[in-house]
């Protein structure tokens, strides 16, 4: 007997009965996206791999570690995007997006890391991504702030998401800091774990990031990035929070947040939650004003977020319980020869004059019996019924099959206004 096939480790189906909450939170996004007049792009899932070499950083995990890289039959190096960020700049680039033009910009679809698998962690994962582009102020900053806070308020999730927040500075001043913080782990090498040396040669700024418990008390005591700004960062980052604060925008200002990617400069922030255990950040985001140059563009500063649906599906159900998927309005019920013949004509028609109803009508044949059984399944209000009397008279049965009501018999022209009537559409 041959090995049953199953999907790929880290990379899970998502089944009909778990989809209605995505449809929902995605819809929800979208909604919100248009509010705020956020255009939508759409970019290769495999990009070159010198792409993201270039845009997060050949130190880092995610190139390091992480990405799916493989040769094409030409021999050039492709890799399944890890992340939109840099496919997005990218395609801005090529496509002429960026001079003397403000774009406002998102995407959503899938990424591909190679991670341990966990409970909201896995090797293809979805993210929504909101990019920005021309604009160099903190003001825009703030509006992606506030546009993920907005959402949260929408799906009553804003008490159990807290926002953290930090300045990178610029590249020149985090140069500065990066010589303390180099001095300072170095003085304390002994102390750091194994992926800590790794990193401190490498990427000192990621040791910040370290779950380890054993790092806690080191790294509180690490010099902090906010000592060591310019003026230009330090006044970029005030203003940022006067606008939240006169937005009354609840935040914490978090000195040891950094970003896992190299492009960040200025402001960086983070929406987590205590509820999702160890994967507690279901959104970041922040500045990233040099990647567009560094990419072969020319000078644009840039700001934007990422979000992790699973993680936002996780803490929906944490939070509200199952989604319940809208029901079916109305099952079509069709025996006899003449009935079947007429079914789909029918529930046309009924799906022309009524195109908010959601009408589904058996196929496959079956008895009454049968067909009933498989109507009440389906979790339908009604069920329409055609059977060969039916279609002499004109006529159609409607069984009540969630209330305690006599069967009714229509006309079929009578139909449409009493389903109109029913479901208040």
């Amino acid at each position: 007997m041959s090995q049953k096939l199953q999907a790929v480790r880290g990379m899970n189906d998502v089944l009909p009965s778990q989809i209605a909450v995505w449809q929902y939170l995605e819809s929800q996004l979208i909604n919100l996206l248009n509010s705020y007049a956020y255009q939508e792009i759409r970019f290769p899932i495999v990009e070159s791999t010198q792409l993201f070499k270039r845009s997060i950083g050949e130190v880092t995990d995610i190139v390091e570690k992480e990405m799916y890289t493989f040769d094409d039959r030409n021999g050039d190096s492709l890799t399944l995007r890890p992340e939109g960020t840099a496919a997005c700049i990218r395609a801005a680039i090529q496509h002429g997006l960026l001079p003397n033009l403000q774009q406002r910009l998102w995407y959503m679809g899938p990424m591909f890391r190679h991670e341990r698998p966990q409970k909201g962690r896995y090797r293809q994962f979805y993210q929504l991504g909101v990019e920005t582009l021309g604009m160099p102020g903190p003001d825009i900053d703030a509006e992606l702030i506030l546009l993920t806070a907005r959402f949260w308020h929408t799906l009553g999730l804003s008490t159990h998401l807290e926002l953290q927040l930090n300045s990178l500075g610029t590249p020149a001043s985090r140069e500065v800091y990066r010589k303390a913080l180099v001095a300072y782990f170095e003085a304390n090498q002994a102390d750091l774990d194994e992926d800590s040396q790794r990193r401190l040669s490498s990427n000192p700024m990621r040791i910040l990031d370290s779950k380890n418990p054993d790092m806690k008390a080191l790294i509180t005591q690490a010099p902090s990035l906010i000592d060591y700004l310019d003026e230009s960062s330090k006044q970029h980052f005030d203003q940022l929070l006067a606008l939240l604060d006169k937005a009354g925008i609840v935040y914490t200002v978090n000195p040891r947040l950094v970003r896992g990617l190299d492009y960040y400069t200025h402001t960086v922030f983070e929406w987590v939650t205590s509820e999702l255990g160890a994967q507690g950040t279901v959104c970041a985001g922040g500045r990233f004003d040099g990647l567009v140059e560094q990419l072969g563009g020319r000078a644009t500063p840039a700001s934007g977020f990422a979000m992790g649906l699973e993680r936002l599906v996780l803490l929906h159900q944490q939070v509200h319980g199952d989604y319940q998927a809208e029901s079916i309005h109305a099952y079509l019920i069709t025996v006899g020869d003449a009935a079947q013949l007429e079914g789909l004509a029918f529930a046309e028609k009924l799906r022309n004059e009524i195109p908010s109803l959601r009408l589904q009508t058996h196929c496959g044949g079956g008895s009454f019996k049968s067909q009933f059984k498989k109507a009440d399944k389906s979790q339908a209000t009604l069920a329409l019924i055609m059977g060969d009397d039916e279609i002499a008279n004109h006529q159609i049965g409607v069984k009540f099959l969630r209330e305690d009501k006599a069967q009714q018999t229509l006309a079929w022209q009578a139909l449409p206004e009493f389903l109109q009537h029913y479901f208040r559409f």
